[in-house]
């Protein structure tokens, strides 16, 4: 294989929370006297950071509001989100398969670091992921390459032996900006043609086109 470690993103990548996202800022934006926002903006807002999602909802900045939004977010979370998570089909799959070839497995998302370990837990999957950078991990969150860059310093491999997988233009700038090789999965909200200005290796429909990129191969969906 030409890599020796994937770090994955976590929503619409590896699993879905959309219902529990949604909830959460239903729950956030109600408080803070917001009438409902429609389920698909919401959508479009997963993998970005709690204050971008914010802003992008509302078209304001205002950084006590932001917080607030934030807080209220993790207030419903706590109680939601890891019961309205599911993985998808191919990951428990693909993440053994990659244990069993020995490449090292990381996961770098805006999700709180206890949140993902809470869900992994819940899945059985705890043992097959090697390091967790969730939001709280980093002073800056995606497309700031702080997460990505932190994990390839602890393992201390060469940039090229590692592959990001995400399934949105957040995750392929971040990559960029790190100067890691990114591979996109078609399973979120973003398409084939946004992913299209960005540096990828391969673009895959699942995740088990995703394995045949590890492996060496190289899709593109148009």
């Amino acid at each position: 294989m030409p890599y020796e470690a994937v770090i994955f993103d976590f929503d619409y990548t590896l699993g879905d929370s959309a219902e529990g996202i949604i909830l959460c800022i239903q729950n956030a934006l109600r408080k803070l006297g917001h009438g409902q926002m429609g389920e698909e903006a919401i959508k479009r807002t997963i993998g970005m950071s709690l204050a971008a999602a914010y802003r992008a909802l509302t078209g304001r900045e205002n950084e006590e509001e932001e917080t607030a939004f934030a807080s209220y977010f993790k207030e419903t979370a706590d109680q939601v989100m890891v019961e309205h998570t599911d993985l998808y089909d191919g990951t428990v799959p693909l993440l053994k398969y990659l244990k069993e070839q020995g490449l090292k497995i990381g996961v770098v998302s805006t999700k709180y670091h206890y949140r993902l370990a809470q869900i992994f837990e819940k899945f059985r999957i705890t043992g097959l992921v090697d390091e967790i950078v969730g939001g709280e991990d980093v002073k800056t969150p995606k497309p700031d390459p702080e997460g990505l860059l932190k994990i390839q310093k602890i393992w201390n491999l060469e940039k090229d032996k590692i592959l990001y997988v995400g399934d949105n233009t957040i995750d392929a700038r971040t990559a960029m900006d790190a100067g890691i090789p990114f591979a996109g999965v078609l399973t979120g909200t973003t398409t084939a043609e946004e992913m299209a200005p960005y540096p990828f290796v391969g673009l895959a429909i699942d995740l088990w086109e995703i394995r045949e990129i590890i492996e060496g191969g190289n899709r593109k969906h148009e």
